[in-house]
């Protein structure tokens, strides 16, 4: 994808999250319905699948031969990541959303040939924009996002990570999860996983470790964390697949190795 291109497909996509967190705003003013998809802790409410039915309209209308990946149902079957491809959540930590009416966000990753060329994760009700575009750098807002920095330990680094890690996992040793816990100085758990991808670019936290995460939950995070100098990648060390869920470890570059060589363990 050529600059020019990029940049104008970006300019229509922030134009789009900035529409639909503004109309997320004005639906939270009145009731909306809450249901649940594969779980009772996995919830889904009308204002999801509205605001990803409002994405795929305008994508579709101005980029006919785009594909989508959604959450929600109104994307594509996508087999392949030939051509251009958006992988869109609509809220991101829809629990936060319903129970909290905060800390939950707009995700969405552009990828192009396979390689991420685009990212936008929106911060619904702090109104704060993360967004990045392959080789140009991450920014908060207006504000470019620095490097993230070199001489970071884990002793000293603060981890988010899922509760669930600690206890009983299928796919993790979690003995050292919690000596993860002991060893670092913190870990937190914000319920938005684009949200804390954001964080790890930004600096404010030094890693985040989830077991299961799919495609529109890292899409975009994914590429704000590279532009910034850190790593995101599965857990046994090979690279993201945008097609299907991953285990995903992001954090500062100076402590991948560290994590992956003492505390990750698969089973």
């Amino acid at each position: 994808m050529n600059k020019s291109t990029r940049q104008t497909i970006f300019e229509n996509a922030k134009q789009w999250v900035l529409e639909a967190g503004e109309n997320i705003r004005e639906r939270m003013k009145s009731e909306f319905q809450v249901d649940t998809k594969s779980n009772p802790n996995d919830l889904v409410t009308e204002v999801d699948k509205e605001t990803e039915k409002y994405f795929a309209s305008k994508i579709r209308s101005t980029y006919k031969d785009h594909l989508i990946i959604g959450e929600e149902g109104y994307g594509d079957k996508v087999e392949s990541l030939d051509g251009t491809v958006w992988i869109i959540d609509p809220i991101d930590g829809t629990m936060n959303f319903v129970h909290q009416k905060r800390n939950f966000a707009i995700s969405i990753g552009i990828i192009h040939n396979g390689i991420a060329e685009i990212s936008l994760i929106y911060n619904v009700m702090d109104d704060v924009l993360y967004t990045a575009l392959k080789g140009e750098g991450a920014y908060r807002n207006d504000t470019k996002l620095s490097k993230l920095k070199d001489d970071v330990q884990l002793a000293t680094s603060i981890f988010a990570l899922n509760s669930i890690l600690a206890c009983e996992n299928k796919k993790v040793n979690e003995k050292k999860i919690q000596q993860l816990i002991i060893d670092s100085r913190g870990t937190r758990g914000y319920g938005s996983a684009a949200l804390e991808l954001a964080y790890v670019a930004e600096g404010i936290i030094d890693g985040y470790i989830t077991m299961n995460l799919a495609p529109w939950d890292f899409a975009a995070g994914y590429l704000l964390i590279e532009e910034v100098g850190g790593k995101v990648i599965q857990a046994n060390g090979d690279r993201v697949n945008f097609l299907e869920n991953n285990t995903i470890i992001a954090c500062n570059h100076m402590v991948v190795d560290e994590l992956l060589n003492k505390y990750i363990e698969l089973k």
